[in-house]
């Protein structure tokens, strides 16, 4: 039989026990097809890139599927009539990977060099004369209330409206 990976998002506002009532009624329509589920991960609620039907997290869970075609799309069409559901993703894999996913390796994020404290910057960061973040001081316009003079294009305006009033 045809191996898939299948993740689907449930909606932000159901309890993480529901998502797991959701993943066994999917996997019941699987067996009744004759497939079977292998692992299942429950990977969390998450943030989503963009609003999905008024959305702005989701419980995302994979599923590592052995089943015929036919079961496959049931699953699907079953997932479409969910109110539950958000969205779904199958894709057909050549084997299964044994170990956790992608998404569960939590020493991958955890141990990424040079990324904790950002002590390792020095001064890329400050420009010329020793301050942080770009430069503030250019001109773009009146300086107001700083003793500092204004831009030679205002001095300029200021004296065509002078000649204009007399």
């Amino acid at each position: 039989m045809p191996l898939y990976e299948h993740v689907f998002l449930a909606r932000q506002d159901i309890s993480p026990q529901q998502v797991e009532s959701l993943v066994q009624g999917f996997r019941q329509i699987l067996e009744e097809k004759g497939g079977s589920v292998g692992k299942t991960e429950y990977w969390g609620l998450k943030p989503l890139s963009y609003r999905i039907k008024k959305n702005r997290k989701a419980h995302y869970t994979l599923m590592n599927i052995n089943a015929p075609h036919e079961a496959v799309t049931e699953l699907e069409r079953q997932e479409r009539l969910s109110t539950d559901v958000i969205r779904f993703l199958t894709v057909r894999v050549d084997e299964h990977e044994d170990t956790p996913s992608a998404m569960m390796r939590r020493s991958d994020r955890d141990e990424r060099d040079g990324r904790g404290d950002r002590g390792d910057r020095g001064d890329r960061d400050r420009d010329r004369d020793g301050r942080r973040g770009g430069r503030r001081d250019r001109d773009f316009g009146p300086r107001g209330d700083r003793g500092e003079r204004a831009p030679a294009e205002a001095e300029t305006v200021i004296a065509v409206a002078d000649e204009e009033d007399a």
